[in-house]
């Protein structure tokens, strides 16, 4: 057994199947990659990495199963499965993730490969475990693969608080404890908001267990919606961060444009790796030193959902670069001066947890009148950005707003209030 002293979860034990996974080079290499990417320019404490959140993903996993008594092979399946969840994050975790999955077909849980060979191979095989039934938990499939990535996961649980904790925002505390002790599988039949499908179990075909909150706990469930969404506009899409993060993707892009570097050698990189690679680039070298100074670029156009036209909202990558150009042939500005950034539609994936009430297994977003006011809380938080450096984005900005078809009148190209300190004047 192999004991470590958490920051948030104090002391982890370790054995089994996971024990011997931690020291496989995979597992090492998350030492290597940031949890929150570029945030640590914005909370300077936010260099935890993927190492430690799967250290706690695996310990709330394991107290999880204690509770919820399930023992044995399918314990070790899953235990193996919590451990390993982020191995298949590229450099700075979320942040590259949309270009390689274009280019390679492969989200961070697509793990079947990287499972199935060398060390964690070897170790999953010792234990008698199927690398690929692993990854499918992995995944989220399967009975027992929300657990490990669902509405109720313990990767969410572990994650929400450690970020907390690392940055200093004191809006991502949720009662970890009481959500795994309040865990439950269970049959829903007929009575519930969706009946069950059968399903495949251990290699029989069974009615579905899906994985709820026990009676008593709406409160609980809506704990976690709303830690998500207040650490949302703070931390996850601050707009230092986000600027940040849309230039390490325009560097990535480059960087595959410019060298022999493929996408799929890109997503095994860590976070050292790929700086290297872009400070050792000419065609990246100008970008990589703005990011190792922090001289960002600034906000040109800061807009609202509402704001935005249909066509922007939809626009592909391709639509997306054909717009940076055109905006940067208005503006009188070279071509990587000029970086659009649109997020995706906003979502709740959590909304849809399942909670019992009355002895009744309900969607939270049917149960909970906090969703509906969410959700209008999230869009509102939803912004376009166009970034530029501080000399041109005056220029860039007035040029986005014709090229885009915003209002230039209700453009915001600074930010302010979105936390008391100083740090959101960055």
């Amino acid at each position: 057994m192999i004991t470590v002293k958490d920051t948030v979860h104090d002391h982890i034990e370790i054995d089994g199947v996971a024990a011997d996974l931690v020291d496989t080079p995979a597992v090492q290499r998350l030492r290597h990659v940031k949890q929150l990417g570029t945030v640590q320019l914005v909370y300077p404490s936010a260099n935890h990495t993927r190492f430690e959140h799967s250290l706690g993903v695996y310990h709330l996993a394991s107290r999880a199963l204690d509770h919820l008594g399930i023992e044995g092979k399918r314990a070790d399946r899953i235990e193996a499965a919590a451990m390993l969840h982020d191995v298949g994050h590229g450099p700075f975790s979320h942040n590259l993730e949309s270009l390689t999955h274009r280019l390679t077909g492969k989200y961070h849980d697509d793990v079947d490969e990287l499972l199935a060979t060398g060390a964690v191979g070897e170790v999953l095989r010792d234990h008698d475990l199927d690398p690929n039934r692993i990854a499918r938990l992995v995944a989220g499939e399967g009975t027992y693969g929300p657990l490990i990535s669902g509405e109720l996961d313990v990767d969410r649980m572990d994650y929400l608080v450690r970020d907390a904790y690392h940055t200093g925002v004191p809006y991502g505390t949720i009662d970890t404890e009481r959500f795994v002790r309040e865990l439950a599988f269970v049959d829903p039949g007929s009575n519930g908001d969706d009946a069950a499908d059968g399903v495949e179990v251990d290699g029989s075909s069974e009615r579905a267990l899906q994985l709820v909150l026990d009676e008593g706990n709406v409160q609980t469930a809506e704990s976690l919606l709303l830690a998500r969404a207040l650490m949302n506009p703070v931390v996850y899409t601050h707009h230092v961060a986000r600027i940040s993060k849309a230039m390490l993707r325009r560097g990535a892009v480059d960087l595959l444009d410019a060298t022999a570097t493929t996408a799929s050698e890109l997503r095994r990189m860590d976070d050292h790796d790929f700086l290297a690679a872009l400070r050792d680039c000419g065609e990246t070298a100008e970008l990589s030193r703005r990011y190792d100074e922090r001289d960002l670029y600034k906000l040109a156009v800061w807009a609202e959902y509402g704001d935005v036209p249909e066509r922007v909202h939809d626009a592909d990558r391709a639509a997306e670069t054909a717009l940076e150009r055109e905006i940067a042939e208005e503006a009188g500005v070279a071509r990587d001066h000029v970086i659009l950034d649109v997020p995706p539609e906003p979502t709740m994936r959590e909304s849809t947890a399942r909670v019992t009430v009355n002895g009744q297994i309900r969607r939270l977003e049917r149960q909970s009148p906090l969703v509906s006011a969410l959700r209008t809380a999230q869009r509102n938080q939803w912004r376009l950005g166009v970034y530029a450096p501080a000399p041109a984005t005056d220029r860039v900005g007035r040029a986005a707003a014709d090229v885009l078809g915003l209002d230039p009148d209700g453009l915001v190209t600074e930010v302010r209030g979105a936390m008391p300190t100083t740090l959101d004047e960055f």
